[in-house]
């Protein structure tokens, strides 16, 4: 069985991951189960590719082990691709209730109140052996300053897909959809290939 680390100690893409990686011969292990806690890497990529790229390598070169990273975020089209890479720490902290507080503020000042909105993901292996995957996804919606629901993490009580938010999807209705469940599927046969 192969161990992965897991570039993340957000709960809620760890449980995406795992879901996703189940029929796969490894082992996937998240940071906040490393007995050493590293500081984190410098993310000062411009694009959201560059920065799971960055992360990847970063604990891939620390650990000696397989890594996996990610970086995603929402992309508002009438707020000029904003927050972007910047999704996690908008508010200029990282803190989700800020940044969702932030977020509902700039749809709040738009003529129309919403936005149609992408959001993005970008997921990256790095080997052993310095052998780099890589994989995307996409998922259109719009933003609306009015939440709903109390799945999903990040901006998903914002995010409509039709009638609901992400974060009233269930984990399967929102893999089968979602950014980055497209990116992990992606991931995930390329792993396949691969080990």
């Amino acid at each position: 069985m192969k161990k992965i680390i897991i570039a993340t100690s957000n709960k809620g893409k760890v449980r995406e991951l795992k879901d996703e990686f189940r029929q796969l011969d490894v082992e996937l292990v998240p940071l906040s189960e490393l007995e050493v806690q590293y500081p984190e890497p410098v993310e000062d990529g411009k694009t959201f590719a560059e920065n799971s790229l960055i992360k990847a390598k970063y604990y891939q070169e620390r650990t000696g082990c397989a890594c996996l990273a990610d970086d995603s975020g929402l992309e508002v089209d009438l707020l000029g691709g904003a927050p972007g890479v910047y999704s996690a720490r908008y508010s200029g902290e990282h803190d989700q209730p800020k940044n969702n507080k932030k977020l509902a503020a700039e749809l709040e000042k738009l003529p129309e109140k919403e936005s149609p909105a992408a959001y993005q993901c970008a997921l990256t292996f790095v080997d052993e052996d310095g052998a780099v995957l890589a994989a995307q996804g996409y998922c259109r919606g719009i933003v609306k300053p009015v939440a709903r629901g109390n799945g999903g993490f990040g901006y998903d009580p914002y995010f409509y897909i039709g009638e609901k938010t992400m974060a009233e999807l269930t984990l399967e209705e929102k893999q089968a959809i979602s950014h980055r469940g497209a990116a992990i599927r992606e991931m995930a046969a390329k792993l396949k290939e691969r080990l």
